[in-house]
């Protein structure tokens, strides 16, 4: 049933409809909206986030609902995932809905505890993101995170799962930003270094936060945003369902609520058919959330080669494309950035601004 959906996803991409007969292969899910980091390049610093984690009757709903076709759900959002007490017990849900599952964590709550349980789940994959390869850097962009300690929650992870044989894939990821661009090659090789670490990905900033004029100019939008024929959707903890992460973070307004309707009239609302319709005549700009979107376009080809080969081959071969890309190795057009603009008008952050006269130490967590 999943390579029939990617099947019918393919041929409507590749044909340009703007009405889908499959379903997203992947969603992201964010199944708490709690962190306990504040972070300059995070959404969250510009849309504050209640306290609070997605309800079951959300959740089950939605992994019901896309059961036949869902390949990947990555249970990630604007939260820590290990700030949900219910993080593992969803996991198994999909398990037994044949869904697989990706975490990200910012590694602060990885104890000997955490892992331990986490190695006994079906998780198939999981990000460390560690936004740098010097303390100065890291803590810059982590802020309330100290350097030393989630290193070493990372490697003792890696350690155990690499002990235990245990089957999830491990990848590292930094996002490459102005402070850490120069310790890529110190970042790939300490962790290629590390037992149970499968992959090192280098990935690029794919917000706005720390470059708020940067977008695709027009000659990016040749070809369709394979989000609106591919997902992944965006799935707020409160139900809400936007094509993507960025339109939320971009202030989009949702195009459907888990619960209100079936997840197939969201995914052919008359709006995701209205995005899909400019897309398709090379006018992605006049949407206000595209025109201002960061993040990198792929080529057709591997578009349409991601809707071939199964959503688990897709994660595996990722961080090798985007590495040989990035390094100059494959051209430059197979994934196309956005562009820095010349203007950089101020954005306020509402959580890490500090007031006058007070330590920024003071905001590390919750």
């Amino acid at each position: 049933m999943r390579a029939l959906n990617r099947a019918r996803l393919l041929w409507a991409y590749l044909t340009r409809k703007t009405t889908v007969r499959g379903l997203p292969v992947e969603f992201i899910v964010e199944t708490t909206a709690k962190c306990n980091l504040y972070c300059p390049m995070c959404p969250r610093e510009t849309h504050a986030q209640p306290k609070e984690d997605m309800t079951d009757v959300i959740f089950e709903r939605l992994v019901r609902e896309s059961a036949r076709s869902a390949e990947h759900m990555m249970l990630i959002g604007l939260g820590e995932p290990f700030l949900d007490r219910k993080i593992f017990d969803r996991i198994e849900f999909c398990d037994r809905h044949k869904i697989a599952t990706l975490l990200s964590t910012n590694g602060t709550l990885l104890d000997e505890k955490t892992v331990d349980r986490l190695l006994r789940t079906p998780l198939e994959h999981i990000t460390l993101s560690f936004d740098g390869a010097t303390k100065e850097s890291y803590e810059f962009y982590r802020k309330g995170a100290r350097f030393e300690k989630v290193r070493d929650n990372f490697v003792r992870f890696a350690r155990m799962k690499h002990e235990r044989g245990a089957k999830v894939q491990v990848v590292v990821q930094m996002v490459r930003m102005e402070r850490n661009a120069g310790e890529v090659e110190d970042f790939i090789r300490f962790w290629q270094s590390v037992p149970g670490v499968d992959q090192v990905r280098i990935k690029e900033d794919e917000t706005n936060l720390m470059r708020a004029s940067s977008g695709h100019e027009a000659e990016d939008w040749k070809h369709p945003c394979h989000y609106l024929w591919r997902g992944p959707m965006y799935v707020k903890h409160n139900g809400d369902v936007y094509p993507c992460c960025q339109s939320y973070m971009l202030d989009g307004k949702p195009v459907g609520r888990i619960g209100e309707q079936t997840l197939p009239e969201i995914w052919n609302s008359g709006e995701m058919q209205r995005m899909r319709r400019l897309h398709v005549e090379r006018r992605a700009g006049e949407i206000d959330v595209c025109s201002r979107c960061c993040t990198t376009i792929p080529h057709p080809a591997l578009v349409a080669g991601s809707l071939v080969l199964h959503g688990r081959t897709v994660r595996r071969l990722l961080p090798v494309i985007e590495r040989l890309t990035y390094f100059s190795k494959l051209p430059r057009r197979l994934l196309r950035p956005p562009r820095p603009q010349t203007s950089q008008p101020k954005t306020e952050l509402v959580q890490i601004a500090v007031p006058a006269g007070e330590d920024s130490g003071k905001h590390g967590g919750e």
